[in-house]
């Protein structure tokens, strides 16, 4: 397979993508999404091209989508169309642009979740600061805490948490100056623990236990957190599998909460996860297995696209493995 990888930069992640492409026989290159050059237009005959840096994005045989790097509202959303395009072309893209959509907005993921019949935290999401304090007075009149989130936003950054009516509205209200959207959520007493599952081709690949940082409630690794390995139980196993469906992941990083009362929260998922400390934890090929799912995912697009094309015969599964072997 010839596979592109746009990504913000160039790193550790795309280095083991790379790496596993070609412990497998594959080329990978990795291209970025600031160099996105499309060509259209029927005047002259054009067929319409993409291309980063030179390359020809079509013409490669997957596209895996890594972090999108940050911009203008119309940077973002022409880089997010270029996804929905390559796809609409019929090159794979994993994950899928609609995955990646519904991801990235907290909201959105809530409510999917939600739908799935799995469990979320109480959540309240508005506009409006009339909206938000009652929200606000009521989580806390319980003696919980409530967490304030970015709809967009990860690792941890721009989350607060709130005890206090006072500090609280003086928090939304410099939030309300900059047209933020409210999204409240209960704090669930979870001991400084969650778990990281990570999904790939709808099977748990592996999963770690993140800790807080002395002094932070906050498990995320990257802020100081620990991780250690974790044993996922079979119970629990459907809960971060639905999660990942709902958004239409390929492949996640789902975040499940277990709470001290008993009951385990599906809190995010990640459609663009990194898997470092999962790997450094747990010692397991992640790339590796991000690769050898879409080399299926390659051979099954294949032969649907043989199926469609083809007047007579179709084309044999086995055929196409013996190219793209898994």
């Amino acid at each position: 397979m010839n596979v592109v990888i746009l990504s913000a930069r160039t790193g550790w992640h795309t280095d083991e993508l790379c790496r596993a492409l070609t412990e497998r026989g594959h080329t990978g290159r990795v291209l970025p999404y600031e160099g996105l050059r499309a060509r259209l237009g029927t005047e002259r005959g054009i067929a319409g091209d993409l291309s980063s840096e030179g390359t020809a994005i079509f013409d490669a045989d997957a596209v895996l989508a890594r972090i999108i790097p940050g911009g203008s509202l119309e940077q973002i959303i022409y880089r997010v169309d270029a996804l929905h395009w390559i796809e609409k072309r019929g090159v794979p893209v994993m994950n899928s642009p609609r995955a990646i959509e519904r991801a990235v907005d907290k909201f959105y993921t809530t409510a999917l979740l939600q739908e799935a019949g799995l469990p979320t935290p109480e959540t309240v999401v508005c506009e409006g600061l009339d909206e938000a304090m009652p929200a606000v007075r009521a989580m806390l009149k319980d003696g919980g805490d409530v967490i304030v989130k970015p709809i967009f936003g990860s690792m941890g950054h721009g989350l607060v948490r709130l005890s206090d009516p006072d500090v609280a509205f003086r928090v939304l209200r410099s939030l309300e100056q900059v047209r933020t959207v409210f999204y409240l959520q209960r704090a669930i007493d979870h001991g400084g623990h969650d778990l990281r599952v990570f999904v790939v081709g709808g099977r748990v690949l592996g999963t770690i236990e993140r800790s807080a940082a002395e002094g932070d409630w906050r498990t995320n690794v990257t802020r100081g957190g620990s991780a250690r390995p974790f044993e996922l139980p079979p119970e629990w196993e459907p809960l971060a599998l639905a999660a990942a469906s709902a958004v239409g992941a390929d492949y996640a990083g789902v975040d499940l909460l277990p709470s001290r009362d008993g009951t385990v929260f599906v809190l995010e998922v990640n459609a663009i996860p990194g898997w470092q400390g999962l790997q450094r934890t747990t010692g397991l090929d992640v790339a590796g297995a991000i690769v050898e799912h879409l080399e299926r995912k390659v051979v099954e697009h294949t032969v649907h696209k043989a199926d469609r094309t083809r007047s007579g015969g179709r084309a044999r599964a086995g055929d196409l493995a013996a190219e793209f072997p898994v």
